[in-house]
């Protein structure tokens, strides 16, 4: 790391320490003026893209995510802290399959596994907007599916 006050091209760390954003903030000394100063460090996430049922593309927005959820978890009693987990938990696994992309249908199953962990009534209000039921047979065949899972 650069000194700024001298343009010294090595320094030491002296403390490191996560910051409540996410990034670390490290104290350094210059090694050659003495003189102290700090740096931020900040993950730089690569970017993912979407792919939709039309094909069209778009990044990746964990907000749709949260939004579907808190929709299908309406007058549920999942707390705030269950659904920021659940839509973590989805985008982590997304971030940790190394791929620059995924689609839809992928994320929609990820949410789905999770939310019938955690809520059955969520899961199938979630089911019936992202598989589109067309009719009161193909709601109740998702509900006979969950029935023989439980």
């Amino acid at each position: 790391m650069k000194c700024p006050a001298c343009g010294f091209a090595d320094s030491r760390v002296i403390d490191s320490r996560p910051t409540e954003e996410g990034s670390i903030r490290r104290r350094r000394e210059c090694l050659s003026c003495k003189r102290r100063f700090t740096t931020y460090e900040i993950f730089d996430a690569v970017p993912i893209m979407v792919t939709k049922k039309d094909g069209s593309s778009e990044l990746f927005d964990k907000n749709k995510i949260y939004a579907g959820v808190v929709k299908s978890c309406y007058k549920r009693p999942i707390t705030k802290e269950q659904i920021d987990a659940l839509v973590a938990d989805v985008e982590q696994e997304i971030r940790n399959r190394l791929t620059d992309g995924v689609t839809t249908s992928e994320i929609g199953v990820m949410v789905m596994n999770r939310l019938r962990d955690l809520d059955e009534v969520s899961y199938v209000r979630f089911a019936s907007v992202y598989r589109e039921f067309k009719d009161a047979d193909t709601f109740m065949q998702e509900l006979q599916r969950l029935k023989d899972k439980a």
